[in-house]
């Protein structure tokens, strides 16, 4: 089926990427750069080592202001839907946590922010309208639920990252892992946070739909800056170990089978001040103390071909066996320059340094269980103390 043909919203920038050269392809039902012309594997190692821009508006943005006035109020609220402690994020902070389900499965992943009289919610393109309606369904007693599709989302990504907002913003150098602040960016009055996708130093800036164009190529401008597509988007994120909704975490996985235990702080837990109250929460918080029957791990495969997701697992090259796993994301790595993967195993066989047999194409082939993630990470957490 021709691009053409497939129903797809384009974002404010979809102008640039056309000029830029980018393959554009359907994505979250929106029309995304896949690549530019350097190709995938070079916008990967850019990122690595300098910085990549990134369109990301196609994701979703939702204010929650709470009716009373006290952002305590929208927080306690937003409690009901999800396991992470909210009401601790202190003004310009922010935290991932899950959406869950009532069988504990996770609905989404999403960053809540704390912007001091309100909450500001970043949810992934493909869940926005049900998470819209999620929220609405359940907290328009305590806050008003605002969609802000319309605004521009831009990451900004790399060591480089840094020296390059900073030209245009100043004030970006002073900030610190999950702060987020609104920043005057060209000219523009940005909300940026200090975070990411790729493991590397980097920010994401939200952006008023009619100078999300300016704003991206002031950034483009900046020495160093080249601009990347989802291709290197989702090696540089597997590298990571960064999950991928709909493909890693799903309705059919809990948050100890993904291994997203430390996204649960000890005030949610069982005897913790404000335990449970979440849905699912009876079975989310049973599975924190006695472990669930499988878990996400990484994989490192021998050879040069990566395992796909899909791709099935066994304990020994006995493929008549019963599987006990499967992968669910499968790339080449740039960086460790050699193939990676995340996949879910039974927990007996999730240990690190355990061996496994992936089946590719009918033949056996031997995978390491390893740790997570693949690439040291880069965060700026001391940005704050070095600043000055």
């Amino acid at each position: 089926m021709a691009l053409s043909d497939v129903a797809v919203a384009r974002t404010p920038l979809h102008a640039l990427h056309v000029s830029l050269g980018a393959r554009m392809v359907p994505f979250a039902g929106y029309e995304m750069p896949l690549q530019y012309p350097a190709g995938i594997l070079t916008e990967h190692l850019h990122t690595r080592a300098r910085a990549g821009l990134f369109d990301v508006s196609h994701m979703g943005q939702i204010r929650l202001r709470p009716r009373s006035g006290l952002v305590a109020d929208a927080a306690l609220a937003l409690e009901r839907l999800v396991p992470a402690d909210i009401v601790s994020i202190a003004p310009g902070r922010q935290r991932y946590t899950l959406f869950t389900d009532p069988q504990g499965g996770i609905l989404d992943d999403l960053m809540v922010a704390n912007l001091g009289d309100h909450l500001l919610l970043v949810v992934n393109a493909a869940c926005k309208q049900t998470d819209l309606l999620h929220l609405r369904a359940h907290l328009s007693d305590a806050c008003t639920v605002e969609p802000l599709f319309e605004r521009g989302l831009v990451a900004l990504q790399g060591p480089g990252a840094e020296a390059a907002l900073a030209a245009l913003a100043p004030e970006a150098a002073a900030m610190s892992f999950m702060d987020v602040r609104p920043l005057d960016v060209a000219g523009v009055s940005c909300m940026v946070s200090r975070s990411g996708y790729t493991g590397e130093d980097g920010y994401e800036l939200g952006i008023p739909q009619t100078d999300v164009v300016r704003v991206a190529e002031a950034l483009l401008a900046q020495p160093g800056v080249l601009p990347i597509g989802l291709g290197a988007r989702d090696s540089l994120r597997l590298e990571a170990g960064l999950c991928l909704y709909g493909t890693d975490l799903d309705a059919g996985t809990s948050p100890a089978e993904a291994a997203l235990e430390w996204s649960i702080q000890k005030s949610r837990r069982i005897g913790g001040v404000r335990a449970g109250g979440f849905p699912g929460a009876d079975r989310v918080l049973a599975e924190l103390g006695s472990g669930a029957g499988r878990r996400r791990v990484g994989l490192l495969p021998e050879g040069r071909a990566p395992l796909r997701g899909g791709t099935r697992l066994f304990a020994s090259e006995d493929f008549n066996a019963p599987s006990i796993g499967t992968v669910r994301s499968g790339a080449f790595g740039p960086t460790l320059n050699a193939p990676m993967a995340m996949a879910m195993v039974e927990t007996g066989h999730s240990a690190d340094g355990t061996r496994l047999v992936a089946e590719l194409r009918g033949r056996p082939v031997p995978v390491r269980v390893a740790p997570l993630p693949f690439v040291t990470p880069g965060y700026k957490r001391n940005a704050k103390r070095t600043a000055a």
